[in-house]
């Protein structure tokens, strides 16, 4: 039936919740993971860009707000977001910043440096989050990675959220970082050029 919803409709609902469980408890921040990991492997493994397309919870939570719930001004994304020269460049810096974060783990782990218990909101504000870890028999460099991890999330969430507002509801996909990165994977694999934008819903 024209329409009707299927389950991964719904995957906004793990967005949120993933959101909200790691600002109580930091350790939530692991099952941010499965955000990297699916995407690559469906585009690795012939399923081209489905998860963005489909199975993003997080595009389905600004789609959500910006649309259903009108708080998007719904304006065309600026050329300049769009560009390669922005998006590879802010794949890269993306990059910079999630290498930085894997080194501090490595230093936690190594006991070379002390657990922060901190989430860095736009890589530079810390906000202080000592009540979403207790101590209780966790590696302090199994807990490092989750705050580094939730601030990665954290971070693009706010991003994508005030470009939704500004644009239209899903316009943070134009310059995902992990949807470059499928699209990337598409065009080694199929040899050519991928015409589409990459998310083929930022139209909504």
């Amino acid at each position: 039936m024209k329409g009707q919803k299927k389950w991964y409709d719904y995957l906004w609902i793990a967005s949120a919740a993933y959101l909200t469980l790691g600002f109580f408890n930091i350790l939530f921040a692991w099952l941010g993971l499965i955000c990297f990991l699916v995407p690559l492997g469906i585009a690795l493994f012939g399923g081209g860009k489905a998860y963005c397309n489909r199975y993003c919870g997080r595009g389905q939570l600004f789609e959500l707000l910006g649309g259903r719930l009108g708080l998007s001004r719904k304006r065309d994304v600026p050329r300049w977001l769009k560009s390669k020269a922005f998006r590879y460049g802010f794949l890269i810096f993306f990059f910079a910043m999630f290498f930085s974060m894997l080194y501090n783990t490595y230093l936690v782990f190594a006991g070379a440096q002390s657990l922060r218990q901190v989430v860095t909101l736009l890589w530079t504000i810390k906000l202080p989050w000592h009540w979403a870890y207790t101590a209780t028999g966790v590696s302090h460099g199994v807990a490092q990675f989750a705050f580094g991890f939730y601030s990665v999330m954290l971070t693009s969430t706010v991003l994508g959220f005030a470009t939704m507002l500004l644009f239209k509801p899903r316009s943070w996909c134009v310059y995902c970082p992990m949807g470059t990165m499928t699209q990337l994977i598409c065009k080694a694999k199929d040899g050519k050029q991928v015409t589409s934008s990459p998310n083929e819903n930022i139209e909504s």
